[in-house]
């Protein structure tokens, strides 16, 4: 099992200034304490189940660039970059740079996007049916592949084309960097995954319910001749420990003016526990959506994460 730091919120600090500076605090500090991996939502405005609208939230790309520059081993991504947010072949260059600055350290988190509320405020169209933004994020990954793979590159399809387009440089990651596929869908999302995608990426549940996705992407990876070991699992959920029940008692009622915690509360006990479920039931990654609790990923690696190496 290896661990990951999601930064779901940029209240760290409370200047909103200073939530860069917060992000790369982060980021090095995960990086110097064992975790593999560190992701930054994609989003230009909070998603409800983790604050209020109006929070305040950079821009996904740019503060992975600037992660980029300032780490060394840890691995970077989007969780997720939703299809409908930029042109595909753009989103393409974008992350051939982002993987260039990082020397190959790059993950594409793509997803076929949800927040309907963001797509109207920023002009977007969202397409009413689940099942056509799905068909859009396939078909967007399918163009980022061949962008990032042949000299020169011409799509037609149903939603995005491209004519004898030129990406240059290409990727530092041969023969490319991963993509990562987030959702649970059954019909459609994991078989997507076990189409095109070197990772998928459940939200919350529990380990059961995480165990029943996966066992349906290796039921689609077997129509499609997918080897299913060569799938990376990742699950995320937010994740707020403490060392026993008044600890964890008192932790809920500081942050309850925050909002609902979903995801995980407990003792490091009982995390120990449910993170071998977790594991048991196949998670190979697991991302805290982090609350920015500080305590929360001290004692992950004080306490947790040895008990999984």
């Amino acid at each position: 099992m290896k661990f990951a730091i999601h930064n779901s919120s940029w209240l760290d600090r409370p200047d909103p200034a200073e939530a860069f500076e917060a992000a790369k605090a982060k980021a090095q500090w995960a990086e110097d304490h064992g975790f593999a991996w560190f992701s930054v939502m994609d989003h230009t405005i909070q998603i409800p189940r983790v604050g209020a609208p109006d929070e305040p939230v950079l821009e996904g790309w740019t503060v992975l660039a600037g992660l980029a520059a300032v780490t060394g081993r840890i691995r970077l991504a989007t969780l997720a970059t939703a299809v409908g947010y930029r042109n595909p072949a753009h989103l393409a260059k974008i992350a051939a740079s982002v993987d260039l600055i990082s020397r190959g350290r790059l993950t594409l988190g793509i997803g076929a996007g949800f927040f309907e509320d963001e797509y109207r405020q920023y002009g977007w169209e969202f397409p009413p049916q689940p099942a056509t933004r799905i068909r859009q994020m396939e078909e967007a990954v399918q163009l980022i592949l061949k962008m990032w793979t042949e000299p020169r590159t011409t799509f037609h399809g149903r939603y995005f084309r491209v004519e004898d387009a030129i990406l240059e440089p290409k990727p530092v990651q041969k023969p490319r960097p991963p993509v990562m596929i987030a959702g649970g869908g059954e019909q459609m999302t994991l078989r997507a995954v076990a189409r095109l995608a070197d990772a998928c990426n459940t939200v919350g549940g529990e380990p059961a319910e995480v165990k029943h996705k996966l066992d349906v992407l290796r039921r689609h990876c077997d129509t499609v001749g997918r080897d299913y070991d060569t799938i990376e699992k990742t699950h995320v959920q937010g994740w707020l420990l403490a060392r026993d029940d008044a600890a964890v008692a008192a932790k809920r009622e500081r942050l309850a003016a925050r909002g609902p915690l979903p995801g995980f509360v407990g003792t490091v006990s009982e995390a120990i526990d449910r993170i071998g479920q977790y594991q048991d039931a196949g998670v190979e990654l697991l991302i805290n959506g982090d609350r920015n609790d500080v305590e929360t990923r001290e004692l992950f690696v004080s306490d947790v994460m040895p008990h999984f190496v």
